[in-house]
């Protein structure tokens, strides 16, 4: 299994062409079907406007309404911009169908013709599932000024109570398996998260729940009306050399207390030179390893909210030295992070 693409509705999907052209260094791509398996529009090209933009393995789709009977229109009417669908190549199209009916998951697409089928996931989102093969076209790496390799993961906010069965959900209908799990709790709020891989290892998808009312995951649940996709982590062999290149082009991240790094310089066996290190904490990256692997390392940034409402956002991510897993120490600063945040917003009240 491998991820084929991830389909966004926005507003205007030109302008979104032009920010992931400008900001992070995609390229646009003229045709659609052969270069990323996306499927074609039919007849929804009259009301509908699509683009696509590559990097790497990565491919985006971004569709906006041209009318009010798009699809997007409608789906913007109950949601605010976001992640749609991640579409999944599987080598057994007929096989994850028939697994799906078998589990009660909804098909609400198939088409022999194009080898692919669509169903329904949490909230407003879905899963197209691919079997066709890409094209020696789909995996050409054009020049781009963008160092972003492939999707390292993309993580899944469901409501309370839902996290069970959205694991069982990924794990009987498309295979996945349960890895790490995660229980952060600070002095304001909390989350609990398992992490999901698939059965090759080759997809990671961290599923989320709120653990408590006032929590980031709850906010995103209110304002994406629903469960959705709330970050996707792109790879970058060169996270430094990538955030310098993002920050100078405008992008804007979530901040780090400095503090963050007075106390990583507190750790044994820190595997970073001092002028690395500096570098780190001016662009304000998150670093993470393991005491007894300390040069398999863990490099995370995150971006603002990307949209109007505190939903989706980016994540930058590198692994050196084959660095697996998802730092615990890096996921309660981001955490922290959000947090404060939250309290910017005025949906996390401090404790008197």
């Amino acid at each position: 299994m491998r991820i084929a693409y991830v389909h966004f509705y926005v507003e205007d999907a030109k302008i979104w062409c032009d920010w992931f052209v400008n900001y992070l260094g995609f390229y646009r791509l003229e045709d659609n079907a052969l270069t990323c398996n996306f499927p074609p529009k039919g007849d929804t090209t009259y009301h509908t406007s699509t683009e696509v933009v590559k990097s790497g393995l990565v491919c985006f789709v971004l569709s906006s309404p041209k009318s009010s009977i798009s699809p997007v229109a409608k789906y913007l009417q109950k949601h605010p911009p976001g992640v749609v669908d991640v579409a999944f190549e599987v080598e057994n199209l007929s096989a994850t169908i028939a697994l799906a009916n078998a589990y009660g998951a909804k098909v609400i697409q198939s088409t022999a013709q194009y080898q692919n089928a669509k169903i329904i996931a949490w909230g407003g989102l879905t899963h197209t599932l691919l079997e066709k093969p890409l094209t020696k076209n789909a995996v050409k790496n054009h020049c781009s000024a963008s160092s972003i390799q492939a999707i390292d993961h993309i993580v899944l906010n469901v409501p309370v109570g839902y996290l069970k069965t959205a694991v069982a959900w990924y794990q009987n209908v498309l295979g996945f398996q349960p890895q790490q799990t995660f229980n952060i709790q600070t002095e304001y709020s909390a989350l609990h998260s398992q992490v999901m891989v698939s059965s090759d290892g080759s997809v990671q998808l961290p599923i989320n729940e709120p653990a408590t009312p006032n929590s980031q995951i709850q906010e995103f649940i209110n304002a994406n009306q629903g469960a959705g996709i709330q970050h996707i982590a792109l790879q970058t062999s060169n996270i430094i050399r990538s955030i310098d290149q993002f920050r100078t082009r405008g992008m804007s991240f979530l901040p780090i207390s400095q503090n963050y790094y007075f106390q990583l310089q507190q750790r044994t066996n820190l595997p970073l030179k001092s002028n690395e290190l500096e570098n780190i904490a001016k662009l304000e990256i998150l670093v993470d390893w393991k005491e007894d692997f300390p040069n398999a390392l863990l490099l995370q940034i995150f971006t603002q909210p990307i949209f109007s409402e505190p939903t989706f956002f980016f994540e930058f991510i590198e692994r050196r030295e084959c660095a697996q897993g998802f730092g615990e120490g890096n996921f309660r600063a981001l955490f922290e992070a959000m947090e404060l945040e939250q309290i910017k917003r005025g949906s996390l009240q401090l404790k008197s």
